[in-house]
């Protein structure tokens, strides 16, 4: 299993993508918010879409050298269309209008339609959360509909849907939430089974409906289906599941869950506040701080040793990651080294930068 430095990660997939077709911008943008993921232990949003991405272009499913555009504005909403290309050139653009027009109203809202894959929910969130704003992402798939069995039912008939918050604070990282609305992301699965792995019990089923730890069973065909996330109450994930279809998918123009088995585009809503509009600068502060306090003065379940803010573990992750490397399982490399001569490039070069 090669290990990777995260600029040399990031050096890698800049070449991957622009040979096939994106320019360095965009490529730059994309591998940005990829390298990121893995740095936050979201390996699943992470390199392992390196050779996604290449094969999807090279089947003319993603436009390399789409642009996107502000397609309609009102007051303090926006649409945008993210013209086929990179999810994270449109997603960036329209979380950066949103906190635009939050500036200027309070709140704002932008969607987000026909930009093939946005990657990780909770990057936007972050993004503005970095900026002083509380912000809040809602993604579904578009026409997808093949993963995430309702509650009750044993075939996939949604997307894993994922919901992001992100709030910042005067003195730390972000309190960040970002989660599927399913009970684990269809990536995490994915890299289970590029590393010959089994995965936990009551995360999937199979055709058939029978709980299986087994990827395979997921990912073949006929395929199986996630669950959705709750457990005993999945209709809460259910449940959620379907407002982000809502929310995510028709108010963005893609569209929602309607049984289609090829990903197109992510369907997103992105909305913003300015907490300046609510609160001065000194209760805001004043509240974060008391509630982070609060919490934290909890007594401790046995064989825990800290409780945690939502975010807390991917910072930490990341600091421990750009000191000693990123791991790439050796299916995935392979596929990216596939993905790399597919456009020309010869990965035997990379050899020579794993740690």
């Amino acid at each position: 299993m090669p290990r990777f430095n995260h600029v040399d990660l990031h050096t890698i997939g800049c070449s991957l993508f622009e040979a096939a077709g994106c320019s360095p911008a965009d490529a730059t943008t994309v591998v940005d918010h990829l390298v990121e993921s893995n740095l936050f232990g979201q390996d699943g949003h992470g390199a392992l879409r390196y050779y996604e991405y290449v094969e999807k272009i090279l089947e003319g499913n993603f436009n390399p050298n789409g642009q996107p555009s502000v397609v309609q504005q009102r007051g303090c909403t926006a649409i945008v269309d993210g013209g086929g290309g990179f999810g994270q050139v449109g997603g960036r653009l329209a979380i950066e209008l949103a906190m635009e027009l939050a500036r200027e109203h309070g709140v704002a809202s932008a969607t987000l339609r026909n930009s093939s894959h946005v990657g990780r929910a909770g990057a936007y969130p972050l993004m503005a959360a970095r900026e002083g704003f509380m912000a809040i992402a809602l993604v579904n798939a578009g026409r997808l509909g093949r993963q995430i069995a309702p509650f009750g039912g044993i075939d996939g008939k949604l997307s894993t849907n994922p919901i992001a918050f992100a709030a910042p604070r005067p003195h730390g990282e972000p309190i960040v939430v970002d989660m599927t609305t399913s009970v684990v992301a269809e990536g995490k699965i994915r890299m289970a089974d590029n590393k010959g792995e089994r995965v936990p019990e009551g995360w999937i089923i199979d055709h058939e409906g029978n709980p299986t730890t087994d990827p395979a069973d997921l990912l073949g065909d006929p395929p199986g289906a996630i669950l959705p996330m709750g457990g005993a109450v999945g209709y809460k994930g259910y449940g959620l599941g379907l407002a982000v279809e809502l929310w995510g998918g028709l108010l963005s123009g893609e569209g929602c869950a309607s049984g289609e088995r090829v990903f197109k585009s992510n369907g997103a809503m992105f909305t913003v506040y300015d907490p300046s509009f609510f609160a001065d600068a000194e209760t805001y502060a004043h509240e974060v701080e008391g509630l982070i306090a609060h919490v934290m003065s909890s007594r401790l379940a046995p064989g825990v040793e800290q409780i945690l803010l939502p975010g807390e573990l991917e910072f930490r992750t990341a600091e421990k990651r750009r000191r000693e490397g990123i791991d790439v399982d050796d299916g995935t490399w392979k596929r990216i080294c596939d993905a790399a001569q597919s456009v020309g490039l010869d990965p035997s070069a990379w050899d020579a930068v794993a740690i």
